[in-house]
């Protein structure tokens, strides 16, 4: 592993020098294990602590197939679905296994008895295998997390369609969290050449998710002029759907839950900002009674930053605790766009303010190759910005998810795996100079 590393910090290495290097027969990665996952039976959702079930361990390298990849993993991150692994919730992830594992002797390599896990990465391709064209020992690249079959004919309009379609390192094995990842080549982005590893580690999973729910067409189809409602518009997924609104002439409607993360909102560009703690918004009057009269005082505070509009889309990912008022305020003829459920998967809105006022609800989840690609692409021309604000050891990736979990973090965190350090990995320092400060706004919180 030290020569992996060695390679990568050094200069001139060329792709004939990646790919004569020796691959170790184990590497580090962090894990859940398939005979701990009833751990946190009879535990509130809240309560259950992720530094309990993820492990740091050594674990054997993969065989490499047709179409894919090893990478070198310089950073990674965490996410959501990170955190829904280590809590076992709302399944297990070995049953995602062990359904893939059914479907070919090769995709029996994932289910095994851990789950290597994590959705993003940047780092160095180490080997390819037979068919892998595009990519090359050495090159420096980013991952989207969908993992396709492409064998049905389903997905070859939109490979989100595929009937085969997962999440690598959520729904597959071997994911980012980890030294080295095996991948898929259609994976494979290159990497912005002025982030560092982390940084570059940092947008993948978020990033796509929101583009696509956002601007694509096949989510909410954004256009110049719209207003926009962004739900925890300084998180993971909000930091992003708020910089492509106003890259793309929207209005956003930030909504936070505290001061400092109004400040982020207001940092990015965002003028109109709700603080939904501070204004006491309380939209159930119990766990089975929403409020009606919170929805429209909501919407009112809302027409007060756009002249009087309702919102053309609404950015939906908390789902239950927040739905019924997304649907109401939505204008005649808008969008809901939901890609989550972080606070409960049972939804509860007034239906007739959805049929009545021909408002549409559009389920948008993660993003094809395409988009994917078309999101990495303005992070690397320096129009869409990371959102890292903290960065952890992979051997503290319990912590961080822990943190994610209770929502102790903004934006997205981070995870060194071989990069000893921050900072490294820049290669356009003239391109990263004009954007430094953008790069860094949720470091400054």
């Amino acid at each position: 592993m030290q020569q992996i590393l060695d390679a990568v910090l050094a200069d001139g290495t060329t792709s004939a020098d990646f790919a004569a290097l020796p691959l170790p027969e184990s590497y580090r990665a962090v894990t859940v294990h398939r005979d701990e996952q009833d751990m946190f039976d009879g535990v509130d959702s809240r309560d259950k602590d992720p530094r309990k079930s993820l492990h740091v361990e050594q674990v054997p390298l993969p065989e490499l197939g047709p179409g894919e990849a090893l990478v070198a993993v310089m950073a990674s991150s965490v996410n959501y679905n990170s955190v829904w692994t280590s809590i076992f919730e709302p399944v297990s992830t070995f049953g995602f296994l062990e359904r893939y594992g059914r479907l070919s002797p090769l995709a029996a390599r994932h289910d095994l008895p851990y789950h290597v896990i994590g959705s993003d990465l940047a780092g160095v391709v180490l080997r390819t295998g037979p068919g892998v064209n595009a990519w090359r020992p050495g090159d420096e690249v980013v991952a989207h997390c969908l993992s396709v079959e492409l064998e049905s004919a389903d997905g070859h309009d939109d490979t989100m369609l595929d009937p085969e379609q997962r999440i690598w390192g959520f729904e597959t094995n071997f994911g980012g969290l980890a030294e080295i990842a095996l991948v898929k080549s259609n994976q494979l982005m290159p990497k912005p050449a002025h982030l560092s590893w982390e940084e570059a580690a940092a947008p993948g999973l978020v990033n796509s998710t929101a583009y696509r729910q956002l601007v694509s067409r096949n989510g909410a189809g954004m256009k110049q002029g719209d207003n926009v409602l962004i739900w925890g518009a300084s998180g993971g997924l909000g930091s992003y759907a708020t910089q492509f609104a106003l890259a793309g002439g929207a209005t956003p409607i930030c909504v936070v839950s505290s001061d400092a993360k109004a400040g982020i909102c207001r940092a990015m560009g965002a003028e109109a900002i709700i603080d939904r703690t501070a204004e006491d918004y309380r939209f159930w009057k119990d766990e089975n009674t929403q409020d009606p009269r919170e929805w429209k005082r909501f919407g009112k505070r809302i027409r007060e930053f756009t002249g009087g509009e309702d919102v053309d889309i609404v950015f939906e990912h908390p789902g239950r605790e927040t739905f019924g008022a997304s649907v109401f305020v939505t204008r005649k003829g808008g969008t809901i766009v939901t890609c989550a459920s972080t606070s409960g998967y049972r939804h509860e809105y007034d239906n007739r303010y959805l049929w009545m006022s021909l408002k549409k609800i559009v389920g948008s989840h993660f993003a094809n190759y395409r988009e994917a690609w078309e999101a990495n692409r303005l992070i690397a021309k320096g129009r869409i910005h990371p959102t890292l604000s903290r960065t952890y050891a992979l051997q503290d990736t319990g912590q961080a998810a822990y943190d994610v979990h209770r929502n102790l973090h903004q934006g997205k965190v981070g995870v060194l795996a071989l990069a000893p350090g921050e900072g490294l990995g820049v290669r356009d320092h003239e391109l990263r100079a004009r954007h430094a400060d953008a790069i860094n706004r949720f470091r400054n919180v």
